[in-house]
């Protein structure tokens, strides 16, 4: 990526099998939706045989286009902002094709730390594993790029930026691997929070970091998880057990006592499963 004014533009767009999900990290007003957005558009300029904003783009033919980017409640349908990202999350899952192009943005982020890391992290797998398309994908759940050790199309990117004598410098650059820093106290400092109100996050931030450090963190576990198709497979295999349990009952032959044994007996099972 280079730098031109306060805008990206791509000099190597190239997002091949090897390295077809990129999830990119960095701070706020970093640039990571503008480069989601400018890519898409890229996408659909080059697909109408026009000249794209880029030295070199390399992209290949897209059936779709998706995109999960913003947030905004849906009043008139009752959806909260959440719902909304929920709704059109599970349509790109639904509908895309290795053959597609999707950017998410942020998946997750509307509901609590714990369920948005648990949807974010369940949606990278599915893209990976599943949709298996060429998506990018903006986080601020640095977890997730624990992903990168065992999905192999996946790769890491983040948007640079340096302090410089106490001020956030954002640098509009994309390069390799992970964010090291979310900068989530210098973005606060930059948009006008009162210093006295900073001290206090930052207080507050110490004792978070100390408790994540002596419990292992927020995604202490997680390399235990099985992949998502192998996690599919369990679950489905405990379904078959319930199954093959209900398939052989007589249910016409059994007394109230039997049924009653036979109810407890399955949902022993599924409890175990």
């Amino acid at each position: 990526m280079a730098k031109s004014g306060d805008r990206f533009v791509a000099n190597d767009c190239n997002l091949s099998e090897n390295s077809r999900l990129w999830l990119v990290t960095g701070p706020n007003m970093g640039g990571k939706s503008t480069f989601l957005r400018q890519n898409a558009l890229i996408a659909v300029l080059a697909q109408a045989g026009s000249y794209v904003p880029a030295t070199k783009a390399t992209l290949g033919l897209v059936d779709r286009l998706f995109s999960r980017v913003g947030a905004s409640d849906n009043l008139a349908r009752g959806r909260s902002t959440f719902m909304v990202e929920m709704v059109e999350t599970a349509a790109i899952l639904a509908q895309a094709t290795p053959r597609s192009f999707v950017i998410l943005d942020e998946v997750g982020r509307g509901t609590s730390t714990y369920d948005g890391l648990a949807i974010a992290w369940a949606v990278v797998e599915a893209i990976h594993e599943d949709n298996r398309c060429r998506c990018l994908f903006a986080t601020h759940y640095h977890e997730l790029t624990r992903l990168a050790e065992r999905c192999e199309a996946l790769s890491l990117h983040h948007v640079r930026a340096r302090e410089w004598k106490g001020e956030l410098v954002l640098l509009h650059e994309l390069a390799d691997g992970p964010a090291d820093r979310s900068y989530g106290l210098a973005v606060a400092r930059l948009a006008g929070m009162s210093p006295v109100t900073v001290a206090r996050a930052k207080a507050v931030l110490a004792k978070l970091e100390a408790g994540r450090a002596k419990t292992g963190g927020l995604a202490a576990g997680l390399d235990d998880l099985p992949l998502f198709a192998a996690a599919a497979q369990v679950e489905e295999a405990a379904c078959d057990v319930l199954r093959e349990d209900l398939a052989k009952l007589d249910i016409d032959a059994m007394s109230p006592r039997d049924a009653l044994d036979a109810l407890y007996r399955l949902k022993a099972l599924a409890n175990e499963g």
